[in-house]
């Protein structure tokens, strides 16, 4: 690997390292759901959901999560077991990089909204301090899917200089 003067190239290298590490956290987070059962088959999505209710949900989401997310909780944790892995699959390996970055955002703004509510007297910086768990992945998406992150140490980009075969770096 060897980084020219190209000012663009150093961006994309970071983007690529930024989006690997994401990818990693997620597969973390992904991979004791998937292959454990106690969030998705013995309460553990549910219990996140109730201790979101219990005071750190938005209050537009509350009914959301009563009426909609709790009857189907079974469901909905393997949604976001395999989700959480497959955001991250996507993300180490840079394939379909903007549709996981895509549904990586609408999960980060889903969890925001659920879960880092500072309460209805908080200043409003507060909001912000509270959202830090999520607002930073969801930037992190957010820049993903309007850059071009899999430009390096992707499997796209693996394929491109697979098929180019003919050694110039330049290319």
């Amino acid at each position: 690997m060897t980084l020219t003067s190209n000012p663009g190239n150093g961006n994309s290298y970071a983007l690529a390292f930024l989006r690997i590490g994401v990818g990693i956290l997620f597969l973390i987070f992904g991979q004791y759901k998937v292959f454990g059962t106690a969030f998705t088959l013995h309460g553990g999505f549910q219990f996140w959901i109730n201790k979101f209710l219990e005071g750190g949900t938005y209050p537009f989401m509350a009914p959301i999560l009563r009426g909609f997310v709790l009857p189907r909780a079974t469901s909905i944790a393997f949604l976001v077991a395999y989700g959480e892995l497959a955001i991250g699959l996507a993300l180490v390996l840079g394939i379909l990089v903007r549709s996981a970055s895509f549904c990586g955002l609408i999960f980060m703004l889903t969890m925001l909204f659920s879960s880092d509510y500072p309460g209805a007297g908080a200043a409003f910086w507060q909001y912000f301090g509270a959202s830090l768990s999520h607002s930073v992945f969801a930037l992190c998406f957010a820049a993903f899917l309007i850059a071009r992150s899999d430009s390096v140490w992707s499997v796209k980009s693996l394929r491109k200089n697979h098929e180019g075969g003919s050694g110039n770096e330049n290319q």
